[in-house]
């Protein structure tokens, strides 16, 4: 059975969509990614919520939205905060390998 993640950042232009796009094709891994700001490409939603096994969010400010919208949703969720600042562009090297670094432990 694979393992759901899904990766959240404010506005699901650059942060998380490079996530989503590095792990789609490990093993074992199935992916998703969202924004939790009002004007995100792709706003989070309760169904992708229910459909993680763990939910890896950018910053803590990001994790705290999460809990004010989605609370009752995250009833037995992992939730990690990766600390990647928004000072990247998509699939920047710099970040793909931070990305690959501190998502490490959840991919197993």
């Amino acid at each position: 059975m694979s393992k759901r993640l899904l990766f959240l950042c404010s506005r699901n232009r650059l942060r998380s969509p490079t996530a989503e796009k590095v792990f789609a094709s490990h093993p074992g891994i199935e992916t998703d990614s969202a924004g939790l700001s009002p004007d995100a490409e792709l706003r989070v939603s309760a169904e992708q919520v229910e459909w993680a096994d763990v939910i890896l969010v950018m910053e803590r400010v990001h994790q705290q939205r999460l809990k004010k919208g989605f609370g009752k949703l995250l009833a037995g969720k992992k939730v990690a905060v990766l600390d990647i600042p928004d000072d990247y562009g998509f699939m920047e090297p710099t970040l793909v390998e931070q990305l690959k670094s501190r998502c490490a432990p959840y991919l197993s």
